[in-house]
């Protein structure tokens, strides 16, 4: 059979998956075929085997090593750390780097996985009826070719709706031109058209566990309305490519489009099928509980079998599709050392995992995003706020070290801790050798929330490493995650709408009580991960208290923060309503040195034309343009 070159637009999927039955309920089984070829396509197994590659694919963008930094770097979330490189440096907009074409690994993976899936799932939609296909999962494919299309949309403006052989046809024939599409076009003909198929065909409940159903997409659509709102809306003046009027095909304006997301999110919220909120907070994080029913999406990992999941179980590094993006956000905890011992050793356990210390939460974070640690259980089953000794899982025999203020300390014990709140009483005296404090009568060294540096700061508990073949010991701490990496949640229709309501739309529910929703789970805790012991307290009535009686954007975007810190939404947040300059324009963090506790004020230089990225490099150099027609394709301000 012919097999057809990639290039960057006439794309097919070179690594593949297929077989729909699953021998385990957690994943989609996958075999390994070397390209997808236009006549598989007619045949029942390849059909199939299409849908299972769009699973597949997802996992080549949410969770590979940088994905964070992709959506993380450069917001009020996340700036650089010690560690970091131009990678990380050209995404934070702070004169250290140059975002450019050519930027690290980030800028060009959404570009790049996009389009194979798009140009599956177009291959499956139409050949579906000749080989009898069932229209819910006709429905899946529409479903993620509009995921892809949405993804890109947001992150590059208008894209090609035609591959080569027309507009959201099956392409079957390598090409070196490219026409972009504008934003209206790629709504209106392919992400709102497909997602509304989607929601009209597809089942209430999953066909196998992960597969997407009638309210995931609902969620996207919902979604898809609001930015689609927000871009005609355009309330700071931002530009676009390629360059069009912010109307709408149809005569619709911005309140149409809200409205239409606020009532799909209530839709949502009012059907829920096999989704829902669950009790607390930690339990949706908490990695025994992964696959739970407030996971609406996510890209799929086992520890069962390196195939498939993809990735190394005992080693991996920052190429392919590996589950690794934690590890940007974790520091270098192992060098803390006690007594002369390596008391915090690296573990495969959601507090630890690799450190690679490339992306640090600058202090706002943990005094203004979390202010409220006592109340709101968020900040706690967000970061590991303590960490604490495993001596002892390394093989070293010491019962028990001499730690701060002279007092004994054993496995298991906290070792370095960041307390809750500024306390004067901090002697920092490079404790651990992580720059820690003592406080009089802790037998653990300490750090100010408004002392941190660069170099040590709390991790990301709630995407760390969760492996049950530790064995007792520290396990295989540099092999890929194997949990799920999340992408949609059910309480995101809460959100939307409130979202939605705060821009003017109508319904049952005012923003104040959709927030309200999230807030009041926010306030009952199940379990206190710093202190690692079990908490049974609800403090969700002061959570209500605490309210605002009018929500704006400002306050839904920090509730956001507190909802989803560090799992990918952040830019796409602040790029949406247009708020990313006023609220991520400037941070303050300490130095590189684990000592520094003298923080000090970076600003990033955040223009226009930041809010699309730029097309990657590859892409440009394979078409069959002219110098100045590539330039033509290239979003404004970047080279």
């Amino acid at each position: 059979m012919r097999k057809f070159r990639i290039i960057p637009i006439a794309i097919f999927s070179m690594v593949t998956v297929f077989g729909l039955k699953s021998c385990t309920e957690d994943i989609l089984k996958e075999e390994t075929r070397g390209v997808f070829t236009p006549d598989f396509f007619t045949t029942e197994t390849g059909v199939q085997g299409g849908l299972t590659y769009l699973y597949q694919n997802m996992r080549n963008v949410f969770g590979f090593a940088y994905y964070l930094n992709l959506t993380e770097t450069g917001t009020d979330e996340y700036v650089p750390a010690q560690s970091a490189n131009n990678n990380f440096y050209d995404l934070d907009l702070a004169g250290q780097g140059n975002l450019s074409s050519e930027s690290g690994f980030s800028v060009g993976v959404v570009w790049n996985n996009a389009f194979p899936a798009i140009n599956t799932a177009s291959g499956i939609i139409e050949n579906a009826e000749a080989v009898g296909l069932d229209n819910s999962l006709i429905a899946e494919a529409r479903f993620f070719r509009a995921f892809n299309y949405f993804l890109l949309v947001q992150n590059y403006g208008g894209v090609p709706l035609d591959l080569g052989s027309g507009e959201l046809a099956f392409n079957n024939t390598a090409i070196r031109v490219s026409t972009r599409n504008t934003v209206p076009e790629v709504y209106t003909k392919a992400i709102l058209a497909d997602l509304q198929t989607a929601v009209d065909n597809l089942p209430e409940n999953p066909r196998l566990t992960g597969a997407v159903t009638k309210n995931v997409a609902r969620l996207f659509l919902s979604k898809a309305y609001l930015t689609y709102a927000w871009w005609l809306e355009n309330p700071n003046n931002i530009p676009t490519y390629p360059e069009t009027a912010r109307t709408d095909p149809d005569g619709q304006d911005a309140s149409y489009y809200f409205q239409k997301a606020y009532d799909l999110a209530v839709e949502g919220i009012e059907n829920p099928g096999p989704y829902k909120l669950l009790d607390c907070f930690y339990q949706v994080h908490v990695g025994t509980n992964d696959r739970n029913e407030e996971m609406m999406l996510y890209a799929d990992r086992t520890e069962d079998s390196q195939l498939y999941n993809g990735a190394d179980l005992g080693y991996s590094g920052t190429d392919g599709s590996a589950n690794t993006a934690v590890w940007m956000v974790t520091p270098n905890y192992t060098s803390i050392s006690v007594d002369g011992v390596s008391a915090v050793q690296r573990e495969a356990a959601q507090s630890y995992g690799r450190p690679w210390t490339r992306m640090a939460p600058p202090i706002g974070v943990l005094t203004e995003t979390f202010e409220e640690k006592e109340l709101d259980s968020r900040y706690d089953a967000t970061f590991v706020t303590s960490y604490r000794g495993n001596w002892d899982k390394g093989g070293a025999t010491e019962p028990t070290l001499t730690a701060a203020n002279g007092i004994e300390i054993a496995p298991g014990d906290a070792v370095v801790s960041f307390l809750d709140e500024h306390n004067s009483s901090v002697v920092y005296v490079n404790g651990a050798e992580i720059g820690g404090g003592e406080l009089s009568g802790r037998s653990d060294y300490v750090i100010n929330p408004d002392e941190i540096n660069r170099r040590f700061y709390p991790g990301l508990w709630k995407l760390g490493t969760y492996r049950t073949d530790n064995g007792g010991g520290l396990g295989s701490p540099n092999g890929a995650i194997t949990r799920p990496f999340p992408i949609a949640k059910y309480s995101e229709f809460y959100f939307l709408a409130a979202e939605a309501a705060v821009k003017g739309a109508n319904g049952s529910y005012s923003a104040y009580d959709l927030i309200n929703v999230i807030r009041e789970r926010a306030g009952k805790w199940c379990y206190d991960n710093g202190e690692q012991e079990e908490r049974i307290e609800d403090n969700s009535e002061a959570m209500l208290a605490a309210t605002p009686n009018v929500i704006d954007i400002d306050f839904i975007l920090a509730e956001r923060s507190r909802e989803y810190f560090g799992e990918g939404y952040r830019w796409y947040d602040l790029v949406r309503t247009q708020k990313w300059n006023e609220i991520a324009g400037s941070y303050e963090i300490g130095g590189d040195a684990a000592t520094d506790h003298t923080p000090t004020v970076t600003t990033r230089n955040i223009e226009p034309y930041h809010y699309l990225r730029p097309i990657p490099r590859g892409q440009l150099d394979n078409l069959d343009f002219t110098q100045a027609e590539k330039d033509a394709y290239q979003n404004p301000g970047y080279q």
